[in-house]
């Protein structure tokens, strides 16, 4: 079903009676001419784009729950292009162009607001390293602007500036940063992609693979075996659990990173604000509610909750910069899985196993990525070829030494 004015018009006028699902809850074939493992954003995009830009149409999107009930639906909905290094600054800039004509694109309103993105820095050290990144930006045609502490004031008078500890001296902005709304980012992936055909299969959990003569010939589900010479991973936080069933051992390890949101309250925060001494980060819902996170919980964990200290240290960052949430009631929190990897950057590649595709290691960056990643993995799987947006994001840098160590934290996932 496409939404156009028409429809609602028509749908008003007839008491909301015609409206049909927004995608097929399909049955799974026994074969495909691709299989796509997992049903969160990254999963649902590369389904998207197998279709749309490579012509595939015999295709399934494999998901053990429900659709959006991973990471997807269990992050801050914050998307931004500014990064550091080269392999991962075109990724992200192409994701954000996507994100700017996604709606359009896949018929649906996905809520994307480009209200900006605002690292803020507090130390003369911490600016010129800012305007390193900004510059490097920039170098890539990615807009950046490095403001001073009168040009942060005119954006949020309200902010802690004069902190004996973390005095606010200025942030880099980006501008066309911003947020969207995350469970309707997978719904809107899920509705383009039913409507190119694509089989979105959900409650269907991987078991096992298998692999013939050192390639992929299918994989064992909980609703029996389905077989297919492409299968891509995209499962996030599970990714070392999933791989291991056809035999991989990744450079990756899963740990919870919570999210937190406020009791609703008058427009404050009018972007996306980044505490430079400390890792916390906050948005303003449309219903009122400031949504907020930080660290990543210090063990390893499948579990989707969190741990005491990780919730005192972001509340502690958040009052460093704006105290006046003191005074807020945290409403709700929530723990998504996160697959670190052990340079801080993702992986999007073939495997050692013909035909077995990977697409993990996202760490913070997972869903401001959602697009890019599932165009440039649809295009790997079905060119069986890295596309040169994530020809430095390969599996065997590791091996090689070919690491884009984005924050200098190396085999330290805890500092990513």
């Amino acid at each position: 079903m496409g939404y156009s004015f028409l429809s609602l018009v028509r749908e008003a006028l007839r008491g909301q009676t015609g409206w049909r699902p927004a995608w097929r809850d399909a049955a799974p074939k026994p074969a495909y001419d691709a299989i796509v493992v997992g049903g969160g954003g990254h999963g649902l995009a590369t389904g998207y784009y197998l279709a749309k830009e490579h012509g595939l149409t015999n295709i399934a999107v494999l998901e053990k729950s429900y659709i959006g009930g991973g990471n997807t639906g269990r992050n801050t909905t914050i998307i931004r292009s500014n990064y550091l290094l080269p392999g991962n600054e075109r990724m992200y800039e192409k994701s954000m162009q996507l994100w700017e004509g996604l709606e359009q694109d896949l018929n649906y309103n996905a809520m994307v607001s480009q209200r900006g993105v605002l690292n803020l820095y507090h130390s003369d050290a911490q600016r010129d390293v800012y305007a390193r990144r900004g510059n490097a930006m920039r170098l890539h045609g990615v807009d950046a602007a490095l403001l001073n502490e009168t040009g942060v004031r005119k954006l949020y008078p309200w902010l802690d500036f004069d902190n004996a500890r973390f005095p606010i001296r200025g942030g880099l902005l980006q501008r066309r940063g911003g947020t969207a709304r995350h469970d309707a980012v997978a719904w809107g992936f899920a509705h383009g992609a039913d409507r190119l055909g694509v089989d979105i299969v959900q409650n269907c959990e991987v078991t096992g693979f298998r692999i013939s003569g050192g390639a992929v010939q299918g994989v064992e589900t909980t609703r029996g075996y389905i077989a297919a010479p492409k299968i891509g991973l995209a499962v996030a936080g599970s990714t070392s659990r999933v791989a291991a069933l056809a035999g991989l051992r990744l450079p990756i390890e899963s740990h919870v990173l919570q999210a937190f949101v406020s009791e609703g309250v008058k427009p404050l925060v009018d972007g996306v604000l980044t505490f430079g001494a400390g890792h916390f980060y906050v948005s303003q819902s449309d219903k009122g509610g400031l949504v907020f996170g930080g660290d990543i919980d210090g063990y390893n964990s499948y579990a989707q909750r969190g741990s005491m200290p990780v919730v005192e240290d972001v509340m502690e960052s958040g009052m460093a910069i704006m105290p006046a949430i003191g005074r807020l009631r945290v409403l709700r929190q929530w723990g998504g899985l996160v697959d670190m990897s052990m340079d801080g950057s993702p992986i999007i590649d073939r495997t050692p196993i013909d035909g077995l595709y990977l697409n993990a290691g996202w760490c913070y960056g997972g869903f401001k990525a959602t697009p890019g990643s599932g165009w440039c993995f649809a295009h790997t799987m079905a060119r069986d070829e890295p596309h040169f947006i994530n020809s430095a994001l390969r599996l065997d840098r590791f091996a090689t030494g070919a690491v884009l160590d984005e924050r200098g934290a190396g085999p330290t996932p805890n500092l990513h």
